[in-house]
């Protein structure tokens, strides 16, 4: 157990994802890989190394998984489009300063297309409706300059519908409040300038509560603590500023010790396999806690806050200053 970040070993653990493609493991994951590519990629520029993958190849991957038919993006070549892999694939090119390789009308139009009725958003084609989805939308269409066209009041209705008397938010309307359904709806309304849709005091006490005794986050009561919502709550408390309310530095402790001290990365509890998804949420957590020597995180778009800044995105929100070494 280490009580500092290692990030030597947490660089060398992302380069190294992709090595062993004879592995089972790593084509059964072949849906998560547009998605493993944007965590690797945002964890490597938060630690300030974000020339440790080759640019060149990144992009090539991401345009290989372009799907001309439907005018977005698969999780991997010749996989059908989807909201998820379409959002990380645009935050990568964004990232990768080559969002000039994407027609971006053509992407803005798939995206608009898969709004329902209710204003919530499907992920693709095959209908399946979350509150994810439509973060994925709105986050996705704000990069893109397209947000002008959403139909903003039906969006934020289906917000409205999926709020719940603990202040939370659920994947459906009617679904328990999560943590992870709190960050994407919050996030959501953030973009939208719709805050005040959140009973703000009862939903920040709802976010504390979800702090345990060993200093991790859980994401809803009587579940265990994991690193991922280290970032899905700090964010939620960060937009609404009340990242205060919770002990960081218990949370912070928690992270370090959920650290591979051999092989590196981060797994989403101590003793646990490490992986991209809880590497990449637990130092963006460790961004937002004000870890030194870390890059800010924008907690509303999960990316470098300079470049959220640079587009003229950035929102109201507030972390912990960043401390010195």
């Amino acid at each position: 157990m280490s009580t500092s970040l290692l990030v030597p070993l947490h660089v060398a653990y992302i380069r190294a994802l992709g090595d062993s493609k004879d592995d089972l493991s790593y084509h059964l994951s072949a849906h998560l890989r547009m998605n493993a590519v944007y965590w690797g990629l945002t964890a490597l520029l938060v630690m300030g190394h974000g020339d440790a993958l080759d640019r060149d190849e990144m992009i090539d991957f991401v345009m290989s998984c372009w799907n001309e038919e439907a005018g977005a993006f698969g999780a991997h070549p010749d996989h059908d489009a989807h909201l998820l892999s379409t959002l990380s694939a645009i935050q990568i090119l964004l990232m990768q300063n080559a969002l000039d390789r994407v027609d971006v009308d053509r992407i803005a139009k798939f995206i608009l297309s898969l709004q329902q009725p209710s204003g919530v958003f499907a992920g693709d084609t095959f209908g399946e409706v979350d509150t994810r989805f439509s973060y994925c939308a709105i986050n996705a269409l704000s990069l893109l300059g397209k947000l002008d066209k959403l139909d903003v009041e039906k969006t934020v209705a289906y917000f409205r519908r999926c709020r719940n008397f603990d202040g939370g938010f659920g994947a459906v309307a009617g679904a328990e409040s999560h943590a992870a359904q709190v960050f994407v709806c919050v996030a959501a309304l953030a973009i939208l300038d719709k805050l005040d849709e959140i009973d703000q005091p009862t939903l920040c006490w709802w976010l504390s509560e979800r702090q345990l005794p060993v200093g991790g986050f859980n994401g809803r009561p009587e579940k265990l603590e994991d690193v991922c919502y280290s970032f899905f709550v700090l964010s939620a408390l960060s937009i609404l500023g009340k990242i205060t309310w919770i002990d960081s530095s218990k949370l912070e402790a928690f992270i370090l010790s959920a650290q591979d001290t051999e092989s590196g990365g981060i797994a989403d509890r101590p003793g646990d396999m490490p992986d991209v998804f809880h590497t990449h949420f637990g130092l963006a957590g460790l961004s937002l806690l004000g870890y030194p020597a870390l890059v800010d995180i924008d907690p509303v778009y999960c990316m470098p806050a300079s470049i959220i800044e640079s587009l003229g995105l950035r929102k109201g929100w507030k972390s912990l200053q960043r401390r010195t070494l």
